[in-house]
């Protein structure tokens, strides 16, 4: 079974990593390239910064509990392209539980499920040690 990845973009002149992908005009000031490449971005990384929500997001977000119940969200600096790459963390892992350097991976989890589809969702998802 195939692991999940981000796909982001890199600039063919300074081989700058972007995402969400890039299209238009290198956001490096030192380069002016406009020509792109997808790649897919690393799907490990260490967490850089981490916070909880305390309120529903704005749309188009999905609330998957009534009453809100908060959730915590990790910034992970990723392995090869030292980008660093914002996203929900797993069900059931607070932000008690997370710690700047521990080591993170991509993971898909369901969204939300209706009669006709469920909904995948991307998320960082710590390291068993």
């Amino acid at each position: 079974e195939a692991k999940p990845q981000l796909i982001g973009s890199r600039c063919t002149s300074c081989k700058s990593y972007f995402f969400p992908k890039q299209s238009l005009y290198c956001a490096n000031p030192n380069c002016d390239g406009e020509t792109f490449e997808d790649v897919p971005l690393s799907r490990t990384g260490k967490i850089w910064s981490y916070t909880n929500t305390c309120y529903a997001p704005p749309a188009p977000y999905v609330p998957t509990t009534d009453p809100f119940q908060p959730f915590a969200i990790a910034a992970v600096e990723l392995d090869t392209e030292k980008m660093v790459v914002l996203g929900q963390v797993v069900k059931g892992v607070d932000v008690d539980k997370l710690k700047l350097g521990m080591k993170m991976e991509l993971v898909l989890e369901t969204l939300f499920e209706d009669e006709q589809n469920e909904y995948l969702v991307w998320k960082w998802k710590p390291v068993a040690a």
